[in-house]
């Protein structure tokens, strides 16, 4: 048997590619987007209610890791990339149906539009449905997870005062948090678990329209590098 099921609203977001987004929603509360719904749900009646909520669940589709055949274990960043584990044990986008969700702030409703932070969606992300977030309900205080028992450790990140005045330069322009953004998903290292460090390799990912190069002077440590405007 099976099903179809169609988007209700695509994700304006950030994260203009895979690399560097957060691997959990509200890791980088600077990370902001906007959910525009689609007909019959641009309507002011269906998101009616929702200015009495902070937070929602966003059910959505890797719309960039869709696969054709289902995988039964993966390998989570979390336990180096090198361990696999049975798939409905973690997160990954690897997902028999492609599903994921996210609990991210609602800050502010308009028709046909949702204004969200906190997210870890790709730009263009199809969501299937929004659902209240109910605090007495959705957090299990005696909760336990021994794979994921606690947010990943992070490293500092360092500017080079150049790159620290361009930063500071686009996020005038944008009017987004752009220097908190660059922060808080570089110091969550968004190499690959299983990748040897090295000084002199450099690392790149966009922001908004804005490409960030940085790079890892010592253990422990990032060092942002350039943000410049992306090339189109």
């Amino acid at each position: 048997m099976s099903y179809s099921v169609s988007p209700i609203g695509f994700v304006r977001s950030c994260f203009k590619e895979k690399f560097a987004i957060p691997r959990q929603p509200q890791l980088a509360p600077a990370a902001r987007g906007v959910l525009e719904l689609v007909p019959p749900f641009d309507q002011g009646e269906a998101v009616q209610g929702l200015e009495q909520v902070s937070h929602v669940w966003l059910l959505f589709l890797f719309h960039q890791a869709l696969e054709d055949k289902p995988r039964l274990k993966v390998r989570p960043p979390r336990l180096g990339g090198n361990q696999s584990v049975g798939v409905f044990s973690t997160r990954a986008t690897h997902r028999p149906n492609g599903i994921g969700q996210s609990v991210v702030r609602l800050e502010r409703v308009e028709q046909g539009k949702l204004w969200l932070s906190g997210i870890d969606l790709l730009d263009g992300t199809p969501v299937l449905d929004i659902k209240p977030y109910v605090p007495y309900a959705d957090s299990v205080a005696d909760a336990v997870n021994r794979i994921a028992d606690s947010a990943p450790a992070l490293i500092d990140v360092d500017w080079q005062p150049a790159a620290l005045a361009q930063g500071q330069a686009h996020e005038q322009r944008l009017g987004e948090p752009l220097v908190a953004l660059i922060e808080q998903c570089l110091a969550q290292d968004p190499r690959p678990a299983y990748q040897v460090p090295a000084p002199d390799r450099q690392y790149g990912a966009r922001f908004w329209d804005v490409d960030v190069r940085w790079h890892y002077p010592q253990p422990g440590q990032i060092r942002v590098l350039e943000v410049v405007v992306a090339e189109s």
